[in-house]
């Protein structure tokens, strides 16, 4: 696992802080994840033997807590909230129109990386419902057409910024 050197020294640091090992891992999953954007197979091991731990002990922990990917995400992250509030106020409606305004599945990364879609359990907004949290942002009482906005202001931020440099061959 290809860790940042300033990340692995932020790990050595933070397990001093822990009396039980084991109390580390949620930070080192946090770390890990800041660095590389998800929680790989690799990751867990590596948490698991970092900690003396078993790797179905991080797994559990990994795959328990939403805040923690298991395969990368876009630049972008839309969550769209399905719990009871929002899904009688439209939510599998605006999930459904930032699928097909980007053309991708649920828990998919659209081919240039830009923008994945999650539907997620509650984002805490019951009363505005229904609410989309696009990386950090909570947009509530959002409507198909607010949705489309959002859309079209993301794929505005993403036709702006230039184009990365081709691969190294």
């Amino acid at each position: 696992m290809n860790l940042k050197p300033e990340t692995l020294l932020r790990i050595d640091e933070v397990i001093t802080h822990y009396p039980v090992r084991r109390s580390a891992m949620l930070p080192l999953l946090h770390l890990i994840q800041e660095d590389i954007g998800h929680i790989p197979d690799e990751a867990i091991e590596w948490v698991a033997a970092r900690l003396g731990l078993q790797p179905v002990n991080v797994y559990e922990v990994v795959t328990f807590y939403p805040m923690f990917k298991r395969r990368p995400v876009g630049r972008r992250h839309i969550k769209v909230c399905r719990t009871l509030s929002c899904a009688l106020m439209g939510g599998y409606k605006i999930c459904g129109t930032f699928q097909k305004e980007f053309g991708v599945g649920l828990d998919e990364v659209t081919p240039d990386g830009e923008v994945s879609i999650e539907f997620v359990e509650c984002l805490a907004s019951c009363g505005t419902a229904p609410v989309v949290m696009i990386d950090d942002d909570l947009h509530e009482n959002v409507t198909p057409e607010k949705a489309r906005a959002l859309a079209a202001q993301i794929k505005a931020g993403a036709a702006s910024r230039p184009a990365p440099p081709p691969a190294a061959v």
